[in-house]
């Protein structure tokens, strides 16, 4: 019984340091800025720690989990953009060519909104490695007053 105890109290300590440690590897911010009348550019800054890494939204359906960005009640307008600190080439974790971010990476994205709206809201998915080890995917609600 204790030995079963023991392993229920390390697995739950080690999914809390996994999800700590992915909150203190990657620090979110965002904001949208008026374009016109009804759309609005949609801007998400990703702060990753030195040796970290997150993935491009354009990735194939293998590897690792790209960075997605999930809007509520709002329509996408055109293709979104990523700029920052970019690492392109072989990946040995996953073992093929990938597109990966450090430092600061921008991802932006143009949106129409319609009915008054107050804000714009949804979530984003990324997922960050460094050399040695991947952290699970993690999901950031977000809300930005308009």
């Amino acid at each position: 019984m204790t030995q079963k105890l023991f392993g229920i109290c390390l697995a739950l300590l080690l999914g809390a340091s996994a999800t700590m440690a992915q909150q203190s590897v990657v620090n979110w911010s965002y904001e949208a800025k008026q374009v016109s009348s009804n759309e609005y550019q949609v801007t998400f800054t990703a702060n990753v720690q030195d040796g970290w890494y997150i993935y491009s939204q354009f990735l194939g359906d293998d590897g690792p989990v790209p960075t997605t960005f999930e809007f509520e009640g709002v329509e996408p307008v055109g293709k979104a953009s990523e700029k920052g600190y970019k690492k392109e080439g072989y990946d040995e974790i996953f073992g093929m060519n990938l597109i990966k971010f450090g430092k600061t990476v921008t991802f932006s994205q143009k949106v129409k909104v319609s009915g008054g709206r107050k804000t714009i809201s949804g979530y984003l998915t990324y997922m960050t490695c460094n050399d040695e080890q991947c952290l699970p995917p993690t999901d950031v609600e977000f809300e930005i007053v308009i």
